[in-house]
């Protein structure tokens, strides 16, 4: 019996033995030093850009350029995410700001996909956006748990996709019957984050990234004051995807309008500020007036009144059951992603922005929008296009009614589950319906008749619409 107890127990020491030499500590994890690229999730990356990354840069090398280029820079994000990875099986889950100095090198990559479409519009516009866009999926990777303020990180790819998949269609709606290297494209760089990025996600971290329990602790960027004498440093760059400050409450921000008026008053130093009016400042002894009026004096007056006449920029929820967008200007990425059925959201005076609802809402109203895009998942009652101008709208989800009423230029993305929605169309124009038309994502194009002929037969009119075939 002695012998037998011995045996096993010399068994299990060889075991460890074992164990140990292969690099695993009593803890079941690899050890600090210790090669972890051969693990099986970073195997699993390498298959992932073997496959879907040869796909989209194979395409890219066909229209060269700047797609080229973000393409490149793309792929760039995910070997960075990869290095990521890697580190994260030997490091100690850090802080907030060691995270934030941590994911900075994907960070960096990032904020150069996004300095590509700034500046003079590029031909290639919706290319860039889309594959800058795509890149916050790859913000999964700061997922450390419910309270930090993300998506788990399988549904923060489906979603972060969403964003990006406005441009993609623009894409391959525009390139559909012009060059198929372009929709190629378009198709591997989604396949990319879905299937891709999102089974490999949910194949090996979909309650998030797993640190080390005895790696190495990840290092925080001390601030360094600078040297006397030094000059001023630069303006801070723009927000980057990952940040450890919360933004600013308004509180906190300084008073405009009347409620700093009335602080300045109270403060009793009301005249510190106005400065001297001599005898050569004031009009009647100016040369350079005379009683006569320009044209371009009128055009900038009247300019500036039309444009004081907008309010300021608002996206808000008012008394918890309406979201109102107004005003807004230029803004690519307005989010509302805390909403239910019971609100209503209402987008006013909006120009050249989009604007992504994530979640159902009772109902949508577009009013007066110029060159607007709109993306939403499901509506309980209608979406509404009022006096806008070169608006698209997209529904991912289901919609019963869709109504367009005095626009100039309405394109209507529909999904599969969208495709019974009823669409009322008044005196309007230009209004294209894409649909799904395979499982490829191609999308088919139907314009709505604008044009009607009104005939009396049998004692009462038949209105039929215009019909036009070509020579």
């Amino acid at each position: 019996m002695e012998a037998k107890l011995m045996e096993r127990l010399e068994a299990a020491v060889a075991r460890l033995e074992a164990l140990s030499a292969c690099g695993i500590s009593e803890r079941g994890l690899p050890e600090i030093g210790v090669d972890v690229s051969s693990d099986p999730s970073i195997l699993a990356f390498d298959d992932l850009m073997a496959d879907y990354g040869a796909r989209v840069s194979a395409a890219a090398e066909k229209i060269g350029g700047q797609v080229l280029d973000v393409t490149k820079l793309v792929l760039d994000a995910f070997s960075v995410q990869k290095k990521l990875l890697i580190e994260i099986k030997k490091t100690q889950k850090p802080d907030m700001a060691g995270l934030v100095e941590f994911l900075k090198p994907l960070n960096e990559v990032i904020l150069k996909v996004n300095a590509m479409t700034e500046g003079r519009r590029s031909d290639f516009f919706n290319h860039l956006k889309g594959a800058g866009d795509s890149l916050s999926a790859l913000a999964w990777i700061a997922y450390t748990g419910k309270d930090c303020g993300m998506s788990m990180p399988i549904a923060h790819v489906e979603e972060s996709w969403q964003m990006a998949e406005f441009y993609n269609n623009k894409v391959l709606v525009e390139y559909r019957n012009k060059d198929q290297n372009h929709v190629e494209w378009a198709k591997a760089l989604k396949e990319l984050y879905l299937p891709g990025l999102r089974d490999y996600v949910k194949s090996h971290y979909p309650l998030g990234p797993v640190w080390s329990a005895s790696g190495k602790k990840a290092s925080s960027a001390p601030l360094k004051a600078p040297p006397p004498g030094a000059p001023a440093p630069p303006p801070p760059p723009p927000a980057s995807l990952f940040s450890s400050e919360p933004p600013q409450p308004s509180s906190s921000q300084p008073k405009q309008g009347m409620s700093a008026v009335f602080q300045e008053i109270s403060s009793g130093n009301v005249s510190s500020g106005l400065k001297k009016v001599t005898a050569d400042m004031k009009t009647k002894n100016r040369a350079d007036r005379t009683g006569v009026v320009s044209a371009s004096e009128k055009e900038t007056r009247s300019s500036s009144s039309s444009f004081s006449k907008a309010g300021p920029p608002k996206l808000e929820l008012q008394m918890g059951r309406k979201w109102a967008v107004e005003n807004q200007i230029g803004r690519k990425n307005l989010v509302i992603d805390d909403c239910d059925a019971k609100q209503s959201v209402y987008i006013y005076g909006c120009k050249d922005s989009v604007l992504q609802i994530q979640g159902k809402v009772n109902n949508i109203t577009i009013d007066k929008c110029t060159k607007m895009g709109v993306v939403f998942k499901d509506v309980v009652a209608a979406c509404e296009v009022v006096n806008c101008n070169g608006v698209e709208v997209q529904c991912q989800g289901s919609a019963p009614t869709i109504s367009v009423d005095n626009t100039s230029g309405c394109q209507l993305y529909l999904s599969k589950d969208s495709l019974g929605a009823s669409i009322t169309t008044a005196k309007s124009s230009e209004i294209n319906v894409l649909v799904p038309t395979g499982p490829d994502g191609d999308w088919g194009e139907h314009s709505l008749p604008q044009q009607y002929i009104h005939a009396f037969k049998d004692g009462q009119f038949e209105t039929t619409p215009v019909s036009h075939s070509g020579a």
